[in-house]
């Protein structure tokens, strides 16, 4: 076994191995310590509670918007309710009853008249005998605000026959394979003005994208 050498009294002391060495103000690191890492989940939790308020403060913000409108729409009604009758064929009855609802619930306000509209669903050549006064027109529930037919050949032949019935043109809301459904405001002494231009503002309404998609939904295509 080899003898371990005298070290010499003017040697310097040898220095542990594996330990950082110190110069001065600085320090020598032999290994660099691990560096901690930040958990995640409380950005998460932090993130999530910021979404939450987010929410809460918009639903919140959009009722009270909502309720603001229905206010200022309900005061707008200053000359009261107006009701206002659509006679339509039945096989556009389902999204135009849709519609009619929808536009009563907003409470839509024509000349300070809030309008609430009725739906009928009459045959077209039973509408068009008690118009033009083949039948009684009682028939058909009195001269309604407008009428939606199957096609424009009922409206020529009201045209034809009672050229004065006809109050506004008759415009499409809708089509199908063989019917172009058009809105035709009426007029006559128990319509007044009031519904003469509700009609005009309902046949708009219907053409809306929100309406036009009952439509679809029933088969029907958009204007």
């Amino acid at each position: 076994m080899a003898e371990e050498p005298v070290p010499h009294p003017l040697d310097p002391p040898k220095r542990p191995q594996g330990r950082g060495e110190a110069t001065g103000s600085h320090r020598i690191v032999g290994k660099k310590a691990p560096r901690r890492r930040i958990a995640k989940w409380p950005i998460a939790c932090l993130v999530l509670v910021v979404l939450v308020a987010i929410g809460v403060f918009g639903w919140n913000w959009a009722d009270g918007e909502l309720n603001t409108r229905a206010e200022a729409q309900a005061k707008a009604c200053s000359a009261g309710d107006t009701p206002m009758r659509v006679v339509v064929t039945p096989s556009i009855e389902k999204p135009v009853r849709a519609a009619a609802e929808r536009w009563n619930n907003a409470a839509t306000v024509v000349r300070d008249h809030c309008v609430i509209i009725q739906i009928d669903a009459l045959p077209s050549a039973a509408v068009l005998d008690g118009l033009v006064g083949r039948t009684n027109l009682d028939s058909i529930g009195g001269l309604p605000a407008a009428w939606i037919p199957e096609s424009s050949y009922w409206v020529t032949e009201l045209n034809t026959a009672k050229p004065e019935l006809v109050g506004s043109p008759a415009q499409s809301v809708a089509t199908a394979r063989s019917a172009d459904y058009p809105l035709v405001g009426l007029a006559g002494k128990t319509i007044d003005e009031v519904q003469m231009r509700a009609s005009q503002t309902f046949r708009q309404f219907l053409q809306q994208p929100a309406q036009q998609a009952d439509f679809a939904a029933a088969g029907i295509k958009a204007t």
